[in-house]
């Protein structure tokens, strides 16, 4: 069964993970489909057109995996018109008000996770490799 997964994560910095999982969704016999729906993609600057391109996009998925950096619960400048810290929390509260199931997985055990994935009862992968994902996104 194909499923679509919104993949959170921060643009600047954990580009390179994303587009790895897109690499591996494109592999014989990888049955997921992942599109890419950073707020770079929407490209726009006017952080209205970013919220609603973005609650469109999670509105489409039925999953969302959250990718965990370094920065993933910093302070966007912008934090006041996107609504919560950062355009990760927004995704994730967006995804929770979808009814997506929540996936979560940290690119290293002490990176903080973003605040609205405390109590969202996210599906956990413990490493970022395909096994541990996938069977986290099964268990959601």
């Amino acid at each position: 069964m194909l499923k679509r997964i919104f993949i959170s994560f921060d643009y600047e910095n954990d580009k390179h993970y994303k587009f790895l999982l897109t690499a591996l969704s494109a592999h014989q016999g990888f049955e997921l489909i992942f599109e890419d729906l950073s707020s770079r993609e929407i490209n726009s600057a006017t952080i209205s057109v970013v919220r609603a391109g973005l609650t469109a996009k999670i509105n489409r998925a039925d999953y969302t995996l959250i990718i965990i950096g370094k920065y993933a619960n910093e302070l966007h400048k912008d934090f006041k018109l996107i609504g919560y810290r950062n355009w990760i929390n927004f995704e994730i509260a967006q995804s929770k008000k979808s009814g997506n199931k929540l996936i979560a997985v940290k690119l290293d055990r002490l990176n903080v996770s973003p605040e609205e994935l405390y109590n969202s009862g996210a599906s956990w992968a413990m490493s970022y490799t395909v096994d541990a994902i996938v069977k986290a996104i099964d268990a959601a």
